[in-house]
């Protein structure tokens, strides 16, 4: 699957859609951007394992507290001090993304509240959890501990930093944003340097002053240079669009529902299934048909899934979040066959009934509403088609002609959230 360089202008019009891709209109540098080779265990993978975790689930308000109740940045850096999670456990965690059916994980290392997550020397005022209660680098112990299971790691990095009042008038206080600027360059390359093999580099909050895009504010964070010093670091890595730069894929974000054609293009969405993308007690987990609907959505339009869970102060994820992982897990061993390792198509998915994935001769149909299935008669359809089963081998019977397609399931195999057909082409 060759993905063209496309302007955003052009995308635009393409996806008619209710995806919501960031940085469309980044910087082109077609120089950075992988090759096909490089890109393809990242578009087999599907799912992976999102966490934010940081000094902000000590306050249980979402990762945006610190800002939005106007902490200032000496009281809220005072939270260091009693952030010690007795009870993390990345190989739990680990363990846990594995039995989710998860390939990947990306790991917040640092959000907009400037706290890091591991040793960082190029902290300003090393404002990091080795000089934090903990005196521990959790970036190296969630890497060794993902990766010795089996899991591609990545890592998010925020380029911005309220701590900064350079960060909300950058021309003004120039002086003051150099600082931030050089804090985020010197940061990258740590976390690119000192951890092995990092699979996906995860920027957020590459705009200005809360203002306008990613791309608007790429005069500043010079995405270019940053991205190249990455490359020369982790010439492999996978990196999405929010520095600046378009990046190796697009990014879709929040529980909004997933409709329109595939896209022509690597895309992820991301979502919480709890309440925020931080901790909160008062959190409700996402009912599990809403979960796999948006996933099942996604991968018939050719896109991954990143599933954020919310870690609390101790470092455990809520009970909750643990058993809808593992259902989640369970819906993909039962369907993984017509999921990982797959692409989108042949034939357009009809919104919320039904879409297809493919592998070789093997097409998967996806039915989400079997009953408005029943009613919709032929699927155009080119292939000539052997034989129609359903994933536990059951025979599904068929009459094909040269307007399309008819597939009849019978209704004690109907599933409630995903009726999966795999037709075989006929060689």
């Amino acid at each position: 699957m060759v993905m063209k360089e496309r302007s955003g202008a052009e995308l635009a019009s393409m996806l008619k859609s209710s995806i919501r891709l960031k940085s469309l209109d980044g910087v082109k540098a077609p120089g950075l951007k992988l090759s096909e080779e490089d890109m393809q265990w990242w578009r087999v993978a599907k799912l992976g394992l999102f966490f934010h975790w940081g000094l902000y689930s000590i306050l249980g308000r979402g990762e945006w507290a610190m800002f939005n109740e106007k902490i200032p940045a000496d009281e809220y850096a005072k939270l260091a001090e009693r952030f010690n999670p007795l009870h993390w456990n990345p190989e739990r965690m680990a363990q846990l993304a594995r039995e989710a059916g998860m390939r990947y994980s990306v790991m917040v290392t640092r959000h907009h509240d400037g706290f890091a997550l591991w040793d960082s020397p190029g902290s300003y005022g090393r404002f990091d959890s080795m000089h934090a209660a903990a005196n521990r680098d959790f970036v190296k112990e969630y890497t060794d501990a993902f990766r010795n299971a089996g899991l591609r790691v990545g890592l998010y990095y925020s380029p911005m930093d309220w701590r900064f009042p350079g960060y909300f008038e950058p021309v003004k206080l120039a002086d003051n944003a150099a600082l931030m600027k050089k804090q985020c360059y010197a940061q990258i390359e740590e976390l690119t340097t000192r951890y092995g093999q990092i699979d996906i580099l995860w920027y957020d909050g590459g705009w200005l002053a809360h203002a306008g895009t990613d791309a608007d504010a790429a005069w500043f964070w010079e995405p270019v240079e940053l991205n190249g010093m990455v490359r020369r670091h982790q010439p492999t890595c996978v990196i999405n669009p929010r520095s600046g730069w378009t990046g190796d894929f697009q990014c879709d974000e929040g529980t909004h529902a997933i409709t329109g054609n595939i896209l022509p293009i690597d895309w992820e969405k991301c979502f919480s299934i709890g309440t925020h993308w931080s901790y909160d007690p008062k959190e409700q987990v996402m009912p599990l048909e809403e979960i796999i609907k948006i996933m099942i959505d996604c991968f018939v339009r050719g896109g991954n899934v990143l599933l954020n869970v919310t870690p609390n102060p101790e470092g455990e994820i809520p009970s909750s979040q643990v058993e809808r992982l593992k259902q989640i897990g369970a819906f993909m061993r039962k369907n993984g066959e017509a999921i990982y390792g797959t692409t989108a198509g042949p034939i357009e998915p009809v919104d919320h009934i039904y879409g297809m994935t493919q592998r070789g001769n093997d097409l998967y149909l996806h039915v989400q509403d079997m009953q408005a299935f029943e009613n919709i008669g032929l699927l155009p359809f080119e292939q000539r088609i052997a034989r129609c089963r359903l994933l536990d081998g059951s025979e599904i019977p068929f009459v094909q002609n040269e307007q399309g397609i008819e597939i009849r399931v019978p209704k004690e195999k109907w599933e409630p959230l995903d009726t999966v057909v795999r037709l075989e082409i006929q060689e």
